[in-house]
């Protein structure tokens, strides 16, 4: 009886002794914990989010303190903004104008463009990602775990390092051309084209359809795939009935973000396209540089109607979704190079090799050769340009840009935002895998993140917390480390939703259910049962926040002027300003710090079995 009690009061073997208080908080914490986070992620979100970008995005309805349109009207009727489309703002027959459209010479303006490109980018980036996604999840080999802890590393990449390991790597005088010549091939230069940018944008977007395929592919109940195969389905039958509908929202949910980032680009496009492919993002950023803020922040809000748009289209296309539950038991893997093969897994293994070769040349030698650039010169090999990254460093002067600093700020700064995001990211998924009405809406203005311009939430955090906000007759005002930290957590937090929350939202009902009936709280179960279940996408959301932080760059270029808060990406930009070789240099320790800190992020997590 005595050792019962002592059970019931957390005395047994293991278990640290609660006394009456620590009961009574403990309980307490149970009760209102979830409800308490969720009001601070909220007050939160207000405060860092949304009332800063309101700020800036208020200009394009309020002019000389009044409320007009004009601004929007203006825009929608601009043929240099909307193209063939905006003579249907103008009024004119809906006929003419799609017939127009359709001809050879049709203009498509600025806003039209950026959407053509976004979808080509988006059709590239699912092509390349689910294949990756397929090789990952459905075979074993030595360095699969690395590799798939890596898929997360282009979105660290700044965009003008990317650029650089293009034009080395595509260029007229690039290896790959070299490759061509060398075997009697027709050589090409891709550089300053549309499929530069495609290729450029698959380059960081597939990588995150394979990671989000990858998460999901590897969530299929093999029972499911058992009982079909043995009801008589072929593989293919039992592949289409049973397991891609379970990949279809992962592959949406990619393909969704990839347009939504992709629709939202200005650097890649600019470095790799030229003036001639610029995008609305461009010019929203050329107008701020102008002053032109009305326009700029018209520009703007139009720009995240649409990214919402496509946003709210898949979320309700999520909803409808009846996928089935998360199984304990995952689909094994094959072994890449069985001891013999049939012809139909020969021919995968042959396909397998064609699209790792595709691979090596899309995501392996642009960066390759920029490690290759950061040891070379004119006259060859050279370890000069890190030995000027440590000069840098030993000078110590305090208008420099210093490479010690700048990768201290940059950790530092990621595990700050990381610790924001991930509690947010993932009281936001319940709250959004929860019955009520207004669920999806909120589920869309929780990820408006993802659609506005980093180079709007950097400035509306400049000119709102960090210069400060007047409160009766005190000013309030954020540091510049605090508001990098709120901008990179504020980036990275919907990564943390889209990951957990499909897991949440197909975990078995009776499993909550039952622990409740047991007397668990809403939190507790939620710590105990559900978070356990889904924490591989716990895992992927935390790393996608933590690369999100650690390559930043528009909203922290803006916060770091003029201070010493300048992290590895704003690092990289100052350095190539001056010298190529040092910031290919620095893009290498970028590469390098970040590799090993997902790796073991991933590491850390794959082998956690609870909370």
């Amino acid at each position: 009886m005595g050792s019962r009690q002592e059970h019931r009061d957390g005395d047994s073997p293991g278990r640290e002794y609660l006394g009456p208080a620590r009961r009574l908080l403990r309980g307490v914490v149970d009760r209102v914990g979830l409800t308490f986070v969720a009001l601070a992620s909220f007050v939160l979100l207000v405060v860092v989010f949304y009332y800063p970008v309101a700020t800036v995005l208020v200009e394009a309805v309020l002019v000389d303190g009044r409320a007009t349109l004009d601004i929007f009207v203006d825009i929608l009727r601009d043929p240099f903004y909307f193209g063939e489309v905006a003579r249907l703002f103008s009024g004119e027959s809906p006929v003419a104008v799609a017939g127009d459209l359709l001809s050879a010479d049709r203009r498509l303006g600025i806003v039209g463009f950026t959407a053509y490109q976004a979808l080509l980018s988006t059709l590239a980036s699912v092509a390349l990602g689910v294949p990756a996604a397929y090789i990952l999840a459905r075979y074993e080999f030595p360095g699969r775990r690395t590799i798939r802890s890596l898929t997360i590393l282009p979105f660290i990449l700044p965009s003008i390092m990317v650029a650089v390991g293009f034009v080395a790597t595509f260029g007229q005088n690039g290896p790959l051309n070299s490759a061509l010549e060398a075997v009697g091939l027709p050589t090409f230069d891709l550089l300053y084209s549309l499929e530069a940018i495609i290729i450029a944008h698959a380059f960081y977007n597939a990588p995150l359809v394979a990671r989000m395929t990858t998460a999901a592919w590897e969530s299929v109940d093999a029972s499911s795939v058992e009982t079909a195969r043995s009801l008589g389905a072929s593989p293919f039958r039992a592949f289409r009935d049973v397991v891609a509908p379970q990949l279809y929202p992962a592959v949406l949910m990619g393909a969704t973000l990839t347009f939504v980032f992709t629709f939202g680009t200005f650097p890649i496009v600019l470095a790799l396209g030229g003036i001639e492919y610029v995008t609305v993002e461009y010019f929203v950023y050329r107008l701020i540089q102008d002053f032109d803020y009305a326009e700029a922040a018209g520009l703007a809000l139009i720009e995240l109607a649409i990214s919402l748009s496509v946003l709210y289209g898949y979320l309700r296309y999520e909803a409808r979704q009846s996928m089935q539950s998360r199984g304990a038991r995952p689909l094994p893997r094959k072994p890449l190079r069985p001891p013999s093969l049939s012809v139909r897994a020969l021919l995968v293994r042959v396909g397998i090799v064609c699209y790792g070769l595709v691979a090596v040349v899309v995501f392996v030698l642009p960066l390759a050769n920029m490690v290759l650039a950061s040891v070379t010169d004119a006259g060859g090999f050279t370890l000069s340009h890190y030995q000027f990254l440590l000069e840098r460093q030993a000078e110590g002067a305090a208008f420099q840009v210093q490479p010690w600093p700048a990768i201290r700020n940059s950790l530092l700064f990621g595990v700050a935002s990381l610790a924001v995001a991930l509690p947010i990211g993932v009281v936001i998924a319940v709250l959004t895998t929860r019955e009520y009405r207004g669920r999806k809406l909120v589920d869309t203005l929780a990820m408006a993140p993802l659609s506005v311009s980093g180079i709007v939430v950097g400035l509306g955090l400049l000119r709102g917390l960090v210069f400060g906000v007047e409160l009766g007759d005190t000013r309030v005002a954020v540091g510049g480390a605090l508001a990098i930290v709120a901008a990179h957590a504020v980036a990275g937090y919907p990564f943390v939703v889209r990951t957990v929350a499909p897991g949440l939202e197909n975990l078995d009902d009776q499993l909550v259910e039952s622990a409740r009936a047991l007397g668990a709280s809403r939190t507790r179960a939620l710590l105990d049962i559900e978070l356990p279940l889904v924490w591989p996408g716990v895992v992927a959301g935390a790393a996608f926040a933590f690369a999100l932080s650690i390559g930043e760059f528009s909203s922290t270029v803006i916060l770091a002027t003029g201070t010493d808060q300048f992290t590895m990406p704003v690092a990289i930009e100052r350095f190539i300003g001056r010298r190529l070789g040092p910031a290919t240099a620095m893009g290498v320790v970028l590469l390098v710090v970040t590799s090993v800190s997902f790796v073991v992020i991933d590491r850390l997590g794959g082998d956690h079995r609870g909370l």
